[in-house]
């Protein structure tokens, strides 16, 4: 069974950095996309940044030149390092894959990590 286990959340003032991580485990065939997605209360799940499995990064604009993704495919990991973190920071942040599992691509999700930013 494939599992992506976070960590790393917590709470921060602003300015301050967290770096979040996630480890996949199970019988994965290959990595496509790996990145991180956030979901503020009464809002929905968006972007936060994305990277391929040649490692182009891509970014959400209102994260651009404080967030840094980047992927271990050796070790099934990925990491979100974010800095100048701002009060509208704060969500509950998931980890995404997309892995080759079994005989096709499956999307996979982790549990989330809640990060809260303090003004």
């Amino acid at each position: 069974q494939v599992q992506l286990v976070e960590s790393g959340g917590g709470l921060v003032q602003a300015g301050g950095s967290l770096r979040l991580s996630c480890a996949a485990s199970g019988s994965i065939f290959g990595i496509n996309a790996l990145g991180w997605y956030r979901q503020a209360p009464e809002k929905q799940r968006e972007l936060v940044a994305r990277i391929s499995s040649v490692g182009n990064a891509e970014y959400a604009d209102f994260v651009r030149g404080r967030f840094t993704v980047s992927r271990d495919g050796a070790k099934k990991t990925v990491a979100l390092q974010m800095n100048s973190l701002k009060p509208e920071d704060t969500a509950v942040y998931y980890c995404y894959a997309k892995f080759f599992v079994g005989s096709m691509w499956r999307d996979y999700w982790g549990q989330g990590t809640q990060v809260t930013v303090s003004s």
